[in-house]
Formats: C-alpha cells, structure tokens, sequence
C-alpha cells in the first residue's frame, strides 16, 4: 500500500482583503512515487493549493498533513527538508550572486557534507544544461537558464517531494521537454512529483494523474487517460483537451485508454484499430 505523504481535509483559505475564498472545502490524498500534474484556468486555485504543502500557506479553515505531520506546526524551513518548491517565476527565487553560491546554499543550511554537496553540484548542473555556467553571475542568465537554476537549486537539496508551478516558462519546447524528462527521471527513482502548468500536451506527455481546479475546488480528480477523455467536462472548466486525445476520439470514437496517451502511443493503437 502506497504511502500517504501530503493529506489535506476540508481546505478553505481566504487572502486577507478578499471577501470571496479562493479555496473552498478541498480534499485531497497524495502518495509517494505519484506525478500529478494539477490545471485549470488563471485564479482557480492551482497554484494557492501547492503553496499549502510547503508552508508558504496556511489554512484559513481546514488542515494539511505532510507525512502525518500538520503544517501549521512545522515552519516552512522545516518543510523544506522533504519538500522542493520551485516557483513560476524563477526571480522570486533565485538570491545568490552566482551560479555555484546559489545551487550550494540549500545543501549547505540542511548541512550536507562537502564532499555530498559537490556531487550535488555536479549532478544537477549537468541535468540541467547548466554545467558551463557555474561561476556565472545568476541574474545575467537568460530567462529559460534562471528557471533551470531554479530547479537545480532545489534538486540539489534531494527532496522527496518535488513541486514546480509552471515548470516550462520561459522555455521553448525543446527546454520544456528537457525539463520535464528530468523530473520523470526524478519520479521514477521514487520521488514524488506535483506540477502546475496550462500546458496540456506535456501533461498528457508525463502527468500519470491530474487534477483539475475550478473556481477553488476540485472538479476533477483521476488518471491521466480518464480525466481528458471527459471532453464537455473540461470545457466548463475552460480547459481544452491535448491534441492527441482529441485527434484520438476523432479517428476512433469509442477508443478504450489504459494508460495516458502519446503521439507514438497513438500510432500503434491505430496500426492495431487497422489490422482489425
């Protein structure tokens, strides 16, 4: 039985100033080695969820867990041990004045050894396209290398649990794809990996389940394949389809998917549907 690592029960929260919630009555269970990818529009509530599982958020009404243990207890600092957060915009997040200072500082507050925190260096920096730029002025980077810091920063304290909102901005696709090939690597050494992102063609790529916002509530909630064959659904939801499933339903209409759907995957259903 998969462990549960992030519980949350009747969330509501309200910013201060605002009469309306911006999430009302959530719940959610997340366990170890899944990879959800959570959509929805511009203020459905995506990105204010995730920042109550580090602790950058804490309930207005309701509770959250992390590994059994309620977040209005833990700082957010205490957090950060199991938890990575990599934010939408990486100059919210990035502080050091060079490359190398800021991939070290995290390892080094969690008081990883020299040797450990070198080799952390080293392998972040590589997965990440960014091992030229190590003595290189942070914010002189470009938009697309400052997000891969980002990730880096936080790879490199080995969380098992890593959150990124909108992973791929400021990336073109092959960045994007990049990026997202090394947090399914991550995901599939066991680590447990949640993103936001208006980007569905890569959620149909990775995302395994996604969950879908609206209006501060979860209006969907399952496998990758079941989610996006709910077309009118979504559309409620102001979310379109990928193009893949779409192209799918279109060429077969009653198709049957058990498992998320790719471009390569489709071509062999097709092939198949064919010789029948």
């Amino acid at each position: 039985m998969n462990k549960i690592l992030i519980q949350v029960e009747n969330l509501y929260f309200q910013y201060p100033g605002r009469t309306a919630n911006a999430l009302e009555d959530v719940n959610l269970k997340i366990t170890n080695g899944e990879f959800i990818a959570i959509i929805g529009q511009n203020g459905s509530g995506k990105t204010t969820l995730i920042k109550h599982f580090n602790g950058l958020l804490k309930p207005t009404k309701g509770k959250v867990f992390i590994e059994g243990q309620e977040t209005t207890s833990l700082r957010t600092a205490d957090l950060a041990k199991f938890i990575g957060y990599v934010f939408q915009n990486p100059d919210h997040q990035i502080f050091a004045e060079t490359v190398r200072d800021e991939i070290t500082f995290g390892p080094k507050n969690l008081g990883f050894p020299e040797d450990r925190i070198n080799d952390e260096v080293t392998r972040v920096l590589k997965a990440m396209d960014l091992d030229v730029a190590l003595d290189e002025m942070s914010f002189q980077l470009s938009r697309g290398q400052r997000q891969r810091l980002a990730v880096a920063s936080v790879l490199a304290m080995e969380p098992s649990i890593l959150i990124i909102d909108e992973p791929t901005t400021g990336q073109d696709w092959k960045e994007s794809i990049l990026l997202m090939k090394l947090v399914q690597h991550l995901n599939e050494k066991g680590h447990t990996c949640i993103v936001t992102t208006h980007n569905m063609n890569l959620v149909s790529l990775y995302a395994r389940r996604v969950i879908v916002m609206k209006s501060g509530r979860i209006f969907l909630d399952g496998s990758t394949q079941d989610v996006f064959r709910r077309e009118d659904e979504l559309l409620t939801a102001g979310i379109k389809p990928p193009d893949v499933y779409l192209l799918a339903r279109t060429l077969i209409p009653n198709i049957q998917l058990e498992k998320p759907l790719t471009p390569d995957g489709l071509a062999d259903i097709l092939i198949n549907h064919m010789d029948l």
